[in-house]
């Protein structure tokens, strides 16, 4: 400190503007000991070495303050310290337990679980790596040695197996060591193809080691991605293609070189601050999903239910605006009633559909207050400005017409946007792709129904139609086409995908293609992941250009996959199109603006 005049300082901050450039804030939660919250410095001093603003999270369980942190910080910092209690694992606690800090563990699982569902960036260290394990389903040993010596007895009988098959007859390395803390105590042996690896391009690297307990199991949430010689794990971090990164060892003792972790963190928190303020800027909007399908089991859309993947707190979470909630409507066989496929008690298709948005509307009425159905363009681009999510109404599979012409404008009065023609079976509209041809295209009545939907502003959808179908109504249709919820067969061939001829004549005609995240329909071997929906999204692209692609997720129909499992982790689509260098303009048309683009052509060529 050179002076002690304070309004020297103040106008050096002030010599420019803005005052400050932007630095995400990241949380960092404390120790507690003896009545105080309190934190080593090096901590706070690494997050702003790395060019962070640290914020100290105190250990408090209140869930307002929890929620309201965490609308707040861009990514979190789990701490190091003493051992988690055990029976927050279902675990008694072994006579080898060290001092437990039962003031930290409540508030830090409960914080710990609620970021990982917002999809904040979490890096923990130490107890902060067991943290993130025991609050998502992974385990934590209590004693290295105890568990150790526990395998060996264990594997007794085994003594014919090779040292590398069996852990237990690796000698223990030592742990907790007793010299400076920025000392490098053992080695560790990373994975490749992971993110610690591109942080620091080794296979092998040196740490510090402060510990008696350690992750044994990293969950389903995690994967394994650094061990110790003696098969210690030593990191892991998410394989949902999430930013979250946890090592046993403490890099705010290792200066320069683990500050390596630190700009990770700040650097993952400013992407996610980023993708954040877009969000606000933007309309989000899911162009299918299949919620209603659980109305049966009395869902709770306000609470964040287990049972469903779209609800409002997953809306919240995954800063998503608005969806578009489809009346699916199973194809019966022949000769089969249509009551017979469904939970509730009705006979027809068109009253199955009704009762479906009588319940939705029932939902929407009990929470007004934070959500509303919307109609058009212009009200979902109100309910954003009011601060309420939107539901719009759609219905899946022609069926629930009852071959009654005059229920496309019953519909088009409930406020349904699009109706997709068929689903997975011939209907008296159209062929479906997984049907058997009984018209060979649209039917006759099927026409009709074409354009008495473009005489309401109802949007055509043809997901699940059949190729000649899909022609047909491309012919038929005065106005463009949409496929709400549709993948690319050039990269998963299966009937229900588009070829790039029909994605090429389908943005001919101005019409839109949202990708889905049906499995099946994104890779027909191996586990589906957000990669995969980006693949078919940036093929789409290729092939039509970014004014004619978005997003219909399927969730609850079936679809999500690792890293777009619910509606909570929607804003994990934006952030790797922003780590692919999608502009905010192409961002989006890709959320959005491009099917409301149709919307309001086909609303607006009614009468």
């Amino acid at each position: 400190m050179n002076s002690f005049d304070l309004q020297h300082y103040i106008d050096s901050i002030h010599q420019s503007y803005p005052a400050a450039p932007h630095q995400p804030l990241i949380g960092i939660t404390a120790n507690y000991s003896e009545g105080d919250a309190c934190l080593r410095d090096k901590y706070y001093q690494q997050v702003v070495a790395a060019g962070g603003t640290p914020v100290i999270i105190p250990p408090v369980a209140s869930k307002e303050v929890i929620v309201n942190t965490l609308e707040h910080i861009d990514g979190l910092l789990l701490t190091g310290g003493g051992d988690l209690n055990p029976l927050w694992s279902g675990e008694e606690p072994l006579p080898q337990l060290h001092g437990i800090n039962d003031h930290r563990d409540l508030p830090e699982l409960i914080i710990t679980r609620l970021a990982y569902n917002r999809q904040i960036p979490i890096l923990g260290i130490c107890r902060g790596m067991q943290t993130l394990a025991v609050a998502l389903q992974g385990k934590v040993c209590q004693d290295i040695e105890t568990q150790r010596n526990s395998q060996k007895t264990e594997e007794e009988p085994k003594r014919n197996r090779k040292p590398a098959d069996n852990p237990a007859a690796t000698p223990l390395i030592k742990h907790s060591q007793d010299g400076d803390r920025g000392m490098f105590s053992h080695s560790v042996n990373i994975q490749p193809d992971t993110i610690l690896h591109h942080i620091y391009d080794e296979d092998r690297i040196y740490v510090n080691s402060f510990h008696h307990q350690a992750v044994t199991d990293a969950g389903t949430h995690f994967k394994v991605t650094a061990k110790a010689p003696d098969g210690t794990i030593e990191a892991m971090e998410s394989n949902e293609h999430k930013s979250m990164l946890a090592v046993q060892w403490h890099p705010e003792w290792l200066g320069e070189e683990g500050r390596k972790l630190f700009e990770w963190l700040v650097q993952q928190a400013n992407n996610f601050y980023v993708a954040k303020k877009l969000h606000q800027r933007i309309l989000t909007l899911d162009t299918h999903c299949d919620t209603p399908m659980f109305f049966h089991q009395g869902i709770h859309f306000e609470q964040r239910d287990q049972r469903i993947l779209v609800d409002l707190h997953k809306m919240s979470e995954g800063h998503q605006d608005a969806v578009i909630m489809a009346a699916y409507l199973p194809q019966p066989k022949l000769g089969e009633a249509f009551s017979k496929k469904v939970h509730f008690d009705v006979q027809t298709p068109f009253e199955y559909a009704n009762l479906i948005f009588d319940k939705i509307e029932d939902i929407i009425n009990d929470n007004r207050r934070y959500i509303s159905i919307a109609r058009t363009p212009a009200e979902l681009f109100e309910d954003k400005r009011k601060n309420r999510k939107s539901v719009m109404f759609a219905i899946e599979n022609g069926l629930a017409l009852d071959h009654n012409l005059a229920n496309v404008k019953h519909f088009a009065q409930r406020g349904v946007v699009y109706i997709t023609l068929c689903h997975n079976g011939d209907n008296d509209i159209c062929d479906s792709a997984k049907g058997s041809e009984t018209h060979h295209g649209v039917s006759k009545f099927g026409e009709q129904v074409i354009q008495e939907m473009n005489r309401q502003g109802i949007m055509v959808d043809l997901s699940h139609a059949a190729e000649r179908s899909f022609y047909d109504a491309l012919d038929i249709s005065a106005t463009p086409i949409v496929c709400s919820h549709s993948n690319c067969k050039a990269l998963c061939n299966v009937p229900r995908n588009l070829s790039d001829d029909q994605m090429r004549k389908l943005a001919k005609r101005g019409g839109v293609m949202h990708i889905t995240l049906y499995p099946g329909f994104l890779r027909q071997e191996g586990e589906a992941s957000i990669l995969d929906a980006l693949e078919h999204l940036e093929h789409a692209i290729e092939v039509m250009g970014v004014e004619h692609v978005g997003l219909g997720t399927d969730f609850d129909g079936d679809g999500g996959v690792k890293g777009l499992a619910d509606s909570s982790e929607l804003i994990n689509f934006t952030l790797h199109l922003l780590r692919r260098k999608y502009s905010e303009r192409d961002i989006q048309k890709i959320w959005g603006g491009n099917w409301l683009r149709v919307m309001a052509q086909v609303q607006n060529s009614k009468g």
